[in-house]
């Protein structure tokens, strides 16, 4: 069995928590169970339409997320396929980012939170997805 590129799975894993956690925090905020301080809300939070667009990026953040703890996990039993379901999961991760990235710019709104977390979703699986489709060819 092929052994993944140094570090993918650490940064599939916390990207992939991190993402399940932001929606368990966005969800228990939007039912009013936390309260969070305006500081760490993106601009426009309470426009319903601007509410919908981040909402639009939950089953997408899920799937992505799901499909890439899943790949650890197989990857870590051994199991194959665990690079398929990463090939899955790592362009669904820099779409994400890229989709975000883009309403922001549209807007012409920056805040460098938002801006670095996005980034970050976009950036970071593109030299993963690389190695990974070079790999493959070279089987």
């Amino acid at each position: 069995m092929m052994a993944p590129p140094p570090g993918l799975f650490v940064l599939m894993v916390c990207t992939d928590i991190s993402l399940l956690g932001y929606w368990l925090i966005t969800a228990l905020s939007a039912a009013g169970v936390v309260a969070l301080p305006p500081e760490w809300l993106y601009s426009d939070y309470a426009n319903p339409v601007v509410v919908a667009w981040n909402w639009s990026f939950l089953p997408l953040d899920v799937i992505f997320s799901c499909l890439g703890l899943l790949a650890a996990w197989r990857y870590r039993r051994g199991h194959p396929g665990w690079r398929d379901l990463t090939l899955l999961s790592l362009p669904l991760t820099s779409t994400a980012g890229l989709m975000a990235v883009s309403y922001w710019a549209i807007r012409a709104e920056f805040d460098p939170v938002w801006w670095l977390a996005n980034l970050f979703l976009l950036i970071w699986p593109l030299p993963y997805i690389l190695h990974l489709v070079k790999a493959r060819q070279g089987q």
